[in-house]
């Protein structure tokens, strides 16, 4: 599950509230065990997810660095290219 979680600092175009969001939910899913919470647990679960965001939202403004920014088209691409390496090219 947390492979799913890509990075989100330093790419252009810029990780969107979205983006922040999905990875949020995968790392609640993660450490809960849970990939949807039980009727009592809804609420902790959403306000769990909603502090993980705001805390990766505050993280990416603060963080500084002197690289340029990865583009986020050529990462996938190459993401691609591995993956085709690794588990053999998808079948037509």
């Amino acid at each position: 599950m947390c492979r799913s979680i890509k990075p989100l600092y330093n790419y252009e175009p810029p990780a969107t509230s979205e983006d922040v969001h999905a990875a949020a939910l995968q790392y609640v899913r993660k450490i809960s065990g849970m990939t949807r919470p039980t009727r009592g647990n809804e609420d902790a679960f959403a306000r769990a997810v909603e502090s993980v965001t705001a805390a990766s939202q505050q993280l990416l403004r603060e963080l500084v660095t002197s690289s340029p920014p990865k583009d986020r088209a050529l990462e996938i691409e190459r993401a691609r290219a591995r993956a085709a390496v690794r588990f053999g090219a998808p079948a037509a």
